[in-house]
């Protein structure tokens, strides 16, 4: 078995600009050993996909639920795993600090640090607190035996502060800071990604999004990650919703169809 710190440096190593990394993100276990089974090379995990397994909204899960979780996906599967970390269930950098500490402690390849704060009327965190949060996780990161990637996320454009400037800014800044990885999530036109891309030389990360550029468009910009954050998630309690819906309103079970075409893959990889 490789060691954490091996398995560390083989993610960051899969982040190749022009070959982006295709990393879904597992809600569970069960869609975690499914992702490795179909031949990804890492997996990440979802906070919104996680708070749903519960019945619960994004960012209602704590940091030992998260952590928790993270460490059953570590200890079934063979590839990366890379956590949703959210801002790290702290505002100050020694609580940041301390969740990379945990975080290593499981075993993960990665995870991440928000500049979101979590406070609606005040959603993104000042620069200088926001640039010495990553610092810090970038110490805990790259100061122990393991090696543990850290991606750097700028969440304005989550936070209706659609302000490249800034956004690239802090990027540059979070970099500086230490970051392995920088995430501006829905910064997906392509003019604005080849500003991004320009301004920084550690791999960037890109959400998939309606209207966002594909893969194979991504690639060409030199995107080095792509991420699908909770949407296949939530696509999966969406064919939920509508088996249920025709079987109530219609009386037919065209979910069979969907049914016969996951069950092979679920019968060879599942374990009893």
């Amino acid at each position: 078995m490789p060691t954490p710190k091996e398995v560390g440096t083989r993610f960051l190593e899969l982040h190749v600009p022009g070959q982006p990394l295709l990393m879904p993100n597992a809600w569970d276990i069960g869609s975690a050993v499914l992702f490795a089974s179909l031949g990804f090379d890492a997996l990440a995990t979802t906070s919104s996909g996680l708070a749903a397994t519960k019945g619960r909204l994004d960012g209602s899960m704590t940091k030992k639920q998260v952590l928790d979780q993270a460490a059953e996906f570590v200890h079934v599967l063979d590839v990366p795993l890379s956590a949703d970390l959210e801002n790290c269930f702290a505002d100050d950098p020694e609580g940041v600090a301390a969740t990379i500490t945990d975080a290593v402690a499981t075993g993960l390849a990665g995870g991440s640090v928000e500049d979101f704060s979590g406070d609606a009327d005040d959603p993104i965190y000042e620069l200088p607190l926001a640039v010495d949060r990553v610092r810090a996780a970038a110490e805990v990161a790259h100061g122990g035996a393991n090696r543990f990637v850290l991606t750097a996320r700028a969440e304005n454009y989550l936070h209706d502060r659609p302000d490249l400037a800034d956004t690239i800014g802090r990027l540059q800044a979070y970099q500086e800071a230490g970051a392995d990885v920088l995430f501006a999530p829905l910064v997906t036109d392509p003019d604005d990604l080849r500003q991004l891309l320009a301004a920084v030389d550690v791999p960037v990360s890109v959400l998939a999004t309606p209207g966002a550029p594909s893969v194979g468009e991504l690639a060409e910009l030199g995107v080095s990650r792509i991420s699908v954050g909770g949407a296949i998630a939530a696509a999966a309690y969406g064919a939920v919703i509508n088996a249920v819906n025709e079987l109530r309103d219609q009386g037919t079970y065209g979910y069979w169809d969907l049914a016969a075409a996951a069950r092979p893959a679920m019968q060879s990889t599942f374990r009893r």
